[in-house]
């Protein structure tokens, strides 16, 4: 499965280390490529991409990872690996969503939900979560619809919202499910005070064949939100985005043009091909 959308994780020089972990959590999991800052890996058909960025930036649980099992068996492996010397979010145990469901922050501090549902037929088993919190919270709408506005073959598919008596506002979202460029992924949000919110630790690579995508998802990704460096954006909920040509892997492949090509791209904000074709 080709990755149009791709989630990168930030981490303090222990990316190849986190890399080979989840790979020995998941099945038809493996490294595919790596350098001193960047590790690419599959676990289950989803991409991944480990950065070695420094300690600037930590994990939270505003974006979560949702795993999809279809035996109780797998669930409990999944459980018992990402759970070593992390942190129980929501005991394993039966909810109203779910006979068996469990949250747990693993030891890098990347959050999990493992859910048991034997009748999901989904061929992406790893969906990223954004949870929506204060001052966003009560926007999860707007950014269902910002986004499947932006990028092709995307739908909203289903949205469940708090009730009355329920722990939150009410009409609120509990739960979506939406597709991006055919990935998918989910979003909730909470008005409780949870202390923490979207940053650069992670952040969602959009790959983009010509600077004509590039610019589109520039220009839509940053309505309201800020440009960053190196092809980094914040969108105006606060979600950070990297948009980035697909031939950057083939440029930095080359060792004696890839010194080049960063000392370019570091003068950068928004990606330029041609200046990257000709570093």
């Amino acid at each position: 499965m080709k990755n149009k959308i791709y989630p990168c994780l930030w981490f303090d020089g222990q990316a190849k280390e986190a890399a080979e972990f989840y790979c020995s959590a998941f099945g038809n999991s493996a490294v595919t490529s790596e350098n001193p800052l960047v590790v690419v890996f599959n676990l289950n058909g989803q991409r991944f991409m480990g950065l070695n960025g420094g300690p600037m930036f930590k994990p939270n649980a505003s974006v979560s990872f949702f795993v999809v099992c279809k035996t109780p068996d797998e669930l409990d492996h999944l459980w018992d690996k990402l759970s070593v010397n992390g942190q129980v979010m929501m005991p394993l145990g039966k909810y109203p969503w779910s006979e068996k469901y469990g949250w747990i922050q693993d030891r890098f501090g990347i959050n999990w939900q493992l859910l048991y549902r034997s009748d999901d037929d989904a061929d992406q088993q790893i969906s990223p979560c954004l949870m929506l919190t204060k001052p966003n919270a009560g926007r999860a709408g707007e950014a269902l619809n910002f986004y499947t506005n932006i990028f092709s073959d995307s739908s909203i598919l289903s949205i469940s919202r708090y009730e009355a008596g329920e722990n939150d506002v009410e009409g609120n979202i509990k739960h979506s499910l939406f597709t991006l460029s055919d990935q998918l992924f989910r979003a909730m949000e909470s008005s409780m005070d949870h202390g923490f919110s979207f940053n650069e630790a992670i952040s969602f690579v959009v790959d983009c064949e010509s600077q004509e995508e590039i610019d589109y998802f520039w220009e839509k990704l940053t309505e309201g939100g800020s440009e960053g460096q190196c092809g980094w954006l914040k969108d105006k909920f606060g979600v950070s985005w990297q948009i980035v040509p697909a031939i950057l892997a083939e440029l930095m492949s080359d060792p004696e043009k890839s010194p080049r090509v960063i000392e370019a791209f570091m003068k950068m904000k928004k990606f330029d091909i041609e200046k990257l074709r000709e570093a």
